[in-house]
């Protein structure tokens, strides 16, 4: 009994560590994509440090969960390699310990772990997500930092395009200036030429001063387009020796309102999905019946003039006159002019039927699409907490089978895993969102191809299969060759 708790003890002193460390870089990697992503956003801003922090930080609870599956894979992949390359595996088995005995406590570790993911997929995330995207949603409406290039327009000034030739770096002034000025519409746009300028910020970090020396501006006051080159356009023309001119530049970093992110459903735990998706199924079946009855009103009763023939039965209907007769026959019988006043009024009607039938398709359409998004979303949280759980039962086995530690062969491997795996779920994914497939079972897809690796690998590790024993497949390899050579050599 001591002999197994130290074994124990031995098996997860070996592997916490090669977790802690793969779910470093893999969290490491997965910030670098991020940052990379939405470099743009970031970048020339004049934030400072501060909030640039807090992004990074939220952004890394956010994605500890998709780091999770990926570092248990290679963790325990390493784990068991490890074991394997220095004949300790083997000791263990000699000793007649079995190896899901051996994986025990990582699979009791690996079960935790899951259901800490879980639980933080469900209440730490959705807030971290929603901090997260409202810092990005505040960079991207914050005015970027003021730096005008030389030789080239500067456009991220409101209202204007600025040209500078040359820039004193000392004192600050613009040489050979020239502003496209369309704060009052393009038609009422304006060209200004000065010898030289300065552009400051006021001490409100809500207002620009351009300052312009020497310079001449040019307005065009006919706003009518012509295509007639020849005629004579009338502008006005102004010379100044000194213009000053306010522009609305706010500078100031703003956060964003949070609700705006929090109503999506990436900021919503699991009750707030579970609600949302009960309140957009009975709006959808609501929609629906209301729908239909007004269908049933506008084309019927109103086509047939009278609730007689709305609510008549199917004899009541045969023994009428007019179906009697045939509508046919009874359009044939009417004047001209009737003929087009019951043709355009039918008209008149099938358009106002065919738009509010396209009216109820769209509402039907975008309250469809959210309903998919939320349960892709609730979904989602069981699946990538039991994918830790998967991948552990395909990286361990795997282990024990190419007997190959370090950083080479199992990284490797576990990129192509986790390739495989992100390709197939983001397909399901996409499957589920376009309602091409219904939603567990995109969702699931990828669930589901892990299983099935998880329980051929575990299969071949408990049988002690050569199949995928690289030593063994070299040897044959070798073997195979020396027969080729020396069957060629003997042709020879």
């Amino acid at each position: 009994m001591f002999r197994i708790k130290r074994l124990y003890t031995f098996v997860l002193e070996t592997f916490l560590p090669l977790l802690l460390a793969t779910y470093s870089v893999c969290l490491f990697i997965l910030l670098m994509q991020f940052v990379f992503m939405h470099i743009d956003t970031m970048v020339g801003k004049g934030v400072g440090l501060g909030v640039l922090a807090q992004l990074f930080f939220y952004a890394a609870l956010t994605f500890t969960p998709m780091a999770l599956p990926l570092s248990i894979l290679l963790g325990s992949l390493m784990t068991f390699g490890n074991l394997g390359e220095h004949l300790e595996l083997l000791a263990m088995k000699a000793s007649g310990i079995s190896l899901l005995r051996i994986m025990k406590p990582l699979i009791y570790s690996v079960l935790v772990i899951s259901a800490i993911s879980f639980y933080f997929q469900n209440e730490m995330v959705p807030r971290a997500q929603t901090k997260m995207w409202t810092i990005m949603l505040s960079l991207r409406q914050k005015s970027p930092e003021l730096e005008i290039p030389e030789g080239s327009f500067y456009k991220e000034i409101p209202g204007y395009n600025v040209y500078v030739r040359h820039k004193d770096k000392k004192g600050g002034m613009l040489r050979k200036m020239m502003i496209y000025d369309y704060s009052d519409g393009f038609e009422n746009a304006k060209v200004i030429v000065a010898d030289s300028g300065k552009l400051n910020m006021m001490d409100d970090k809500q207002h620009l001063t351009l300052t312009l020396h020497s310079g001449t501006s040019f307005q065009n006051l006919n706003t009518r387009r012509t295509r007639n080159v020849t005629e004579k356009i009338p502008y006005s023309r102004e010379t100044f020796m000194l213009r000053k001119i306010l522009i609305y530049f706010p500078s100031d970093f703003e956060m964003a309102d949070e609700s705006i992110m929090g109503s999506r459903e990436t900021g919503k735990n699991m009750h707030e999905l579970t609600t949302y998706i009960d309140s957009v199924q009975y709006e959808q079946d609501s929609l629906a019946i209301q729908t239909a009855e007004l269908f049933k009103k506008q084309v019927y009763a109103q086509t047939f003039k009278g609730e007689r023939y709305y609510t008549a039965s199917v004899a009541d209907a045969k023994n009428d006159s007019l179906f009697a007769q045939g509508l046919d026959a009874y359009y044939e019988q009417l004047n001209i002019d009737k003929q087009i006043h019951y043709m355009q009024q039918a008209k008149s009607r099938s358009e106002r039927v065919l738009s509010e039938y396209n009216y109820s398709s769209i509402q039907q359409s975008d309250s469809q699409k959210q309903l998919l998004l939320h349960s892709i979303q609730f979904e989602k949280r069981f699946s990538l907490a039991l994918s830790c759980l998967l991948f552990f039962f395909i990286g361990a086995p795997l282990g024990a089978i190419i007997r190959k530690g370090g950083l080479g062969l199992p990284a490797v491997l576990s990129v192509v895993l986790y390739l495989l795996y992100y390709t197939v779920d983001t397909f399901g994914t996409k499957m589920a969102k376009q309602d091409v497939w219904p939603v567990s079972e995109g969702v699931w897809l990828s669930s589901i191809l892990l299983g099935v690796l998880g329980i051929f690998f575990t299969y071949q590790a408990l049988n002690d299969s050569a199949m995928l024993n690289p030593d063994d497949w070299k040897i044959a390899i070798q073997k195979g060759w020396a027969k080729f050579n020396k069957k060629h050599k003997s042709h020879k």
